[in-house]
């Protein structure tokens, strides 16, 4: 019995490691057009990627001020009145953008793919739309740096996506514009306008995605009552116009993948019990923490948006830097429940990353270099609470993430099957071990190989 519940549970995790095939399975055949292809087809890149860059960036950066929510709910600290806000575009001219250079630091941080803001929820569009005047090529700048930043992602190979706001603040058919953003901004889908928005919203969408070569992911954020966006209209405009792009949740509908924002569930997200709706606040949990998903079927495919400091936009008064410690270890826990890290930037308004934000990110990606193997293509992990840290594997394989590193021997207890191998994975170097059962004593070095996150793999039958 115990023999079949070990094989179960590896083969589980060999399956979600492998995007859900089974050897020997037939290849699948290429969709009919207007069709999405099987969800594990589609996101089989995007639970190998684990981590990614976003990218809030607007006029909005010249204040130091979040984007959009300065107009929508004011904060009388900032006295920024919602004129002098919509104005800011009028002085938008950030002449250090350099396309490549965004794209070649997510490369060296080890991110894997970029979702950038073609428009928030002030409306204002980074992308050169032919459906408002209110956009970065009426800026002093006057490029549009949207087809600039997916050239360059592109032509390295790197997938990119786009967040696009439901919500806007300056159509009028979203909302009366006569009155204040604070006074009416989740939306007024009673007017008869609100049909003219729906129609404004399907021609941007379609100028994103035909007009920026492959789109992976259009990443919605419709706040709240998102139904009223009707989102089965645009999930089929999506899948007619890209069948591979991805959809997050954040429209009404399931989506692709599921978005907690600035928190990582306590457990495992499995489609019987999901995550609930994203928000700063840490929602309750509805499944015991490190209770691992039934089956490959029942796990919930998410990605958590996390930022560096406490903004998404560039404040130059936030201060409040997590360190390159604190983001390693996010991206280690992300991953040991299966899910990916959007780790956020805001750039400057002269339309470069700071040198905190850079020098962070570096880390990650010089500790991505030696340790990538374990985050990577990985999944949850089958131990999800041990004492020393986190577990990822990888078919049959099992990452051992050790932040409290013993003295002498590393125990580890519950591991499932028997191991064949121990090594540093940084290294290759081989460790002597004694399993009985389910326990295993690993004979450690000292001192720790990496003070952040020193990774022991396991081979297991």
């Amino acid at each position: 019995m115990l023999f079949r519940k070990l094989s179960k549970l590896l083969a589980l995790l060999a399956c979600l490691a492998l995007g859900g095939s089974a050897a020997g399975q037939e290849p699948t055949q290429t969709p009919a057009a207007g069709k999405a292809p099987p969800a594990m087809d589609r996101t089989a890149w995007f639970r190998d990627a684990k981590f990614g860059l976003f990218i809030h960036w607007g006029p909005y950066s010249l204040a130091s001020v979040e984007a959009s929510w300065p107009i929508m709910v004011p904060d009388p600290k900032q006295g920024l009145m919602q004129s002098e806000y919509e104005e800011l575009y009028e002085k938008f001219n950030p002449t250090g953008f350099d396309a490549q250079a965004w794209v070649r630091l997510a490369q060296d941080a080890g991110q894997r793919y970029i979702v950038f803001t073609a428009k928030h929820h002030d409306g204002f569009c980074m992308f050169d739309t032919a459906l408002t005047d209110y956009k970065i090529t009426n800026t002093p700048y006057g490029r549009d740096i949207l087809a600039e930043l997916a050239t360059a992602a592109h032509q390295a190979g790197v997938p990119i996506g786009f967040y696009y706001s439901p919500p806007d603040m300056h159509h009028p058919g979203y909302r009366d514009t006569t009155k204040l953003a604070k006074d009416n901004w989740h939306g007024q889908p009673e007017r008869p306008e609100w049909a003219t928005y729906l129609d404004y919203m399907e021609a941007q969408l379609r100028e994103l995605l035909t007009r920026y070569g492959k789109v992976a992911i259009i990443w919605f954020d419709g706040l709240d009552h998102p139904e009223k966006y009707d989102g089965a209209r645009f999930h089929k405009l999506i899948h007619e116009s890209q069948p591979d792009t991805l959809i997050n949740n954040r429209l009404g509908l399931p989506g692709d993948y599921e978005t907690p924002e600035q928190f990582i569930p306590g457990s495992i997200p499995t489609r019987s019990a999901k995550i609930q709706m994203a928000g700063t606040e840490r929602p309750p949990e509805s499944r015991p923490a490190g209770a691992l998903p039934a089956s490959p079927q029942d796990f919930q495919l998410w990605e958590t948006c996390q930022t560096i400091n406490n903004t998404w936009a560039y404040n130059e008064n936030d201060r409040a830097y997590k360190s390159a410690t604190e983001l390693i270890r996010m991206l280690v826990e992300v991953a040991s429940k299966g899910g990916n890290l959007l780790l956020d930037v805001g750039p400057t308004p002269q339309g470069t990353i700071q040198p905190e934000f850079q020098e962070r990110l570096l880390a990650m990606g010089n500790w991505l270099k030696l340790n990538g193997a374990s985050i990577y293509g990985t999944t949850f992990g089958p131990l999800q609470n041990p004492p020393w840290g986190k577990t990822t594997a990888k078919g049959n394989i099992i990452y051992l993430h050790v932040y409290d590193w013993p003295q002498g021997q590393l125990e580890v207890n519950g591991l499932p099957g028997r191991v064949t191998r121990a090594a540093l994975l940084a290294t290759g170097h081989a460790l002597r071990f004694k399993q009985r059962g389910d326990s295993l004593g690993v004979a450690i070095p000292h001192p720790a190989p990496d003070p952040v996150d020193s990774v022991v793999a396991l081979r297991v039958e």
